[in-house]
């Protein structure tokens, strides 16, 4: 809480005064003590406390293993007062190889996996140390080289900052939510951002660009390949904020593809079942199966199996990247608490150049440490000498001196410290005090005394050490680059209509809407089996990679691909089932072509038009309305138009009358109800007649008219005789024919 809450009555307070400094307080600590990370060590308060407790239980790397339990109670109890559950997931994600480019913690037991990061076992199960990497922040730390602060309750101290020997924040990267603000640091290579680090020493005038040259992008721990541009980038490093795209490495072993790495914190499950739901809902037809072989030797080995040898692995892939989680695009904010307390975004060099600022701090304090407890012996090894020199008077002190020590620096010129030093010697260590001894040892720190005073009064000299050390430590803990750095041409979603084969296929649609599809063109109609009571109501031919477009009673239409349809060895299914039409109507026509195609829409009213293809085609699962019509009136079957200009249509009706005109006369309408195409009746209220059937033509065709039991076939020649206007009447069929049911076109004359 704020000064002001705690002094202030809480009666003179205002409540908006008191949420203001509440929030501000609250906010501080989530910033500073819970969600960012420290330039210094690259960890936050848990994390760092996690480290030093163990480090303090002995938990080192090459020593015997301890509960996780036995940790977490210890951070709990000692440093970190908060959830158990919330300490040990901070530990697990420090020992999880596929979280942490260089893990800090060395687990035993289930400590989650890629597919499930949180799946890892309770503390009670699992066992932990230190990894051999956490040395990079504790070989220092009993060495004067942090400040340290009283824990919670005041018992105990711990250090505020871990002396961290290379810039362990850009190793393994950060992520977090504040309050106003968010950190998400990606992990880097070792050798990487040593070598940047020896160059920003050597160039301190250097840009971002040049440490660009040692740290091109960043290193992920599950590998992948990264496939923004270098000059993206560049631009991300220097302004602190930007983003990459990571992307799946995949190779080609005997036609099948095999996955072999993912971009970071990407599931494989999550990705199987993403492909899976193309495959399930027909939107990958290229795809014939998959399969997970990942084991412990192949961490990621996901194989999709193309439906055959023809298919393009590289176009697959492609559309795999723009619709699945195989290519991800990764946040960068280089957000995080500097040296003076503050959060504040940084570019790879401010963020290098404050870290050796740091660093060089710390050597200094340790080599300050270092000459102070050297200054300390030889000062004792002074007296040591005194004592040799007078080795019999110095006992004969001892023993029957009532103040010993006051006599010792009195007769001998001691100070304090030395006379202690004197006294605190064991009886046969003073014995073998030997001269040679004392000046050897002597000898040996005054020659390491100058060193560190040279070293701390010369910038070179500390600057080469700094190298020295930095360059030990990565001969030490490097190792390869694992994500690669290729920039590729960007990934698009294929429209799956393209990717499906071109192979000829029958659409069949029965009369009670039923739909099936047959391979080929040659299908025998006769030998289709229906349900009982069913027939055939129409049929379409065209190629799997093409839309059907269903047509019913109600002039609505209705798309789904060719290919999703079930095969014609059985019944098929009810188009019911994937569309969902008004009540009472009925599907009457399959059409299947090119989208350029046009066709004339008209229904039993008179009233008609001429469309595109490409003006029937929806998604909705409720169909697009294309023909208005009124109560009691429905559609009939579109007919195909080939030539606008040169055919002629030819109109029946119910009362056994015929008109026919070029088609050219028609409008052009995406839907609506159109124009008159034929009267029917003597008058509006007359509505015994109805239009029955529709057929374009071209001249040289003859047609068969189906009167119900009897046909007649008219030449064109014949059907002269029925030209007319649009919106005629029309005239009637010769006696015997009192109706038309159908009209067919014939082979041409």
């Amino acid at each position: 809480m704020s000064a002001t809450i705690l002094t202030d009555p809480p009666e003179t307070i205002s409540v908006k005064q008191y949420a203001e400094t509440a929030y501000l307080d609250y906010s501080m600590y989530v910033i500073l003590d819970r969600a960012l990370p420290h330039i210094t060590d690259g960890l936050k308060p848990v994390q760092r406390r996690i480290i030093y407790a163990m480090s303090e239980l002995g938990l080192n790397a090459g020593t015997k293993f301890k509960k996780s339990a036995r940790t977490v109670g210890d951070v709990l109890g000692k440093f970190h007062p908060h959830g158990d559950s919330a300490c040990y997931e901070a530990m697990v994600h420090m020992a999880q190889s596929f979280s942490f480019r260089y893990p800090l913690v060395d687990g035993q037991g289930n400590w989650g996996s890629p597919d499930d990061p949180k799946s890892f076992a309770a503390m009670r199960y699992t066992e932990s140390r230190l990894a051999r990497h956490a040395q990079l922040l504790l070989e220092e730390l009993g060495q004067n080289t942090v400040d340290w602060q009283p824990n919670f309750d005041g018992s105990l101290d711990e250090p505020k900052l871990l002396p961290a020997k290379l810039p362990t924040l850009l190793l393994n990267g950060a992520m977090g939510i504040a309050v106003g603000m968010s950190t998400d640091i990606p992990p880097h290579n070792l050798s990487e951002v040593a070598n940047a680090v020896i160059h920003l020493l050597e160039n301190p005038d250097c840009s971002d660009e040049s440490l660009c040259e040692f740290i091109p992008g960043p290193d992920l721990p599950s590998g992948a390949e990264i496939i923004t541009s270098k000059q993206d980038l560049a631009q991300m490093y220097a302004s602190g904020k930007g983003s990459y795209k990571v992307r799946a490495t995949y190779e080609i072993e005997q036609g099948d593809i095999v996955v072999n790495s993912l971009p970071y914190q990407v599931s494989p499950a999550k990705v199987l079942e993403q492909i899976a739901n193309q495959m399930q809902s027909k939107k990958l037809p290229l795809v014939s199966d998959l399969r997970d072989e990942s084991d412990h030797e192949n961490p990621i080995r996901l194989i999709i199996i193309p439906r055959n040898s023809k298919v393009d692995s590289e176009g697959l892939m492609s559309h795999l990247f723009a619709t699945t989680d195989l290519e991800k695009n990764f946040r960068v904010n280089l957000n995080m608490i500097g040296t003076d307390g503050h959060p504040r975004v940084k570019s790879l060099r401010n963020l290098l150049t404050e870290w050796l600022t740091f660093r060089t701090l710390t050597i200094r304090r340790r080599l300050q440490n270092r000459l102070d407890k050297i200054l300390d012996r030889l000062h004792i090894l002074e007296g040591y000498m005194a004592a040799f020199l007078n080795i019999d008077e110095v006992l004969e002190i001892i023993r029957f001196d009532d103040t010993p020590k006051q006599t010792l620096i009195k007769r001998f010129e001691l100070s304090d410290r030395q006379a202690e030093a004197i006294l605190e010697l064991k009886l046969r260590q003073l014995a073998k005090l030997e001269e040679i001894k004392i000046k050897g040892e002597q000898a040996e720190l005054e020659k390491e005394r100058k060193k560190l005073e040279k070293t701390l009064k010369s910038k070179a000299a500390l600057k080469k050490l700094m190298i020295s050390e930095i360059k030990i430590d990565r001969d030490k803990y490097a190792d390869e680059r694992r994500t690669r750095i290729i920039e590729r041409k960007e990934s698009k979603a294929v429209d799956t209509q393209k990717m499906i084969d071109s192979d000829p296929v029958t659409v069949i649609l029965s009369a009670k809407g039923w739909v099936r599809s047959a391979k080929g063109h040659e299908v025998d109609f006769e030998k289709l089996n229906f349900k009982a009571g069913d027939s055939l109501q129409s049929a379409a031919y065209g190629r799997t990679n093409e839309m059907a477009i269903f047509f019913d009673s109600a002039g609505r239409s209705y798309c789904t691909p060719a290919h999703t349809l079930p095969s014609a060895r059985g019944y098929g299914e009810p188009l019911s089932s994937r569309f969902s039409p008004a009540s009472g109507t009925e599907f009457v026509s399959i059409i299947m072509n090119a989208t350029d195609t046009n066709y004339l829409i008209c229904g039993d009213h008179g009233y008609g038009f001429i469309t595109k293809l490409e003006n029937l085609i929806t998604k909705n699962k409720s169909g697009k309305a294309i023909l208005k019509l009124d109560e009691h009136e429905s559609s009939i079957k579109p007919v195909e138009i080939s030539d606008l200009d040169n055919d002629w249509l030819l109109l029946g009706t119910a009362e056994g009358r015929l008109l026919m005109y070029p088609v050219s006369i028609l409008p052009r309408l995406n839907k609506g109800k159109g124009n008159k195409l034929i009267q029917l009746g003597s008058s509006k209220s007359d509505t015994t007649d109805s239009l029955t059937s529709a057929v374009v033509l071209t001249k040289g065709q003859s047609v068969e008219i189906c009167t119900g039991t009897r046909t007649k076939t008219f030449s064109f020649k014949e059907l002269k005789r029925y030209s007319g206007e649009r919106g005629q009447r029309g005239q009637k069929m010769p006696r015997g024919y009192p109706r038309v049911s159908d009209i067919y076109l014939l082979e041409d004359t």
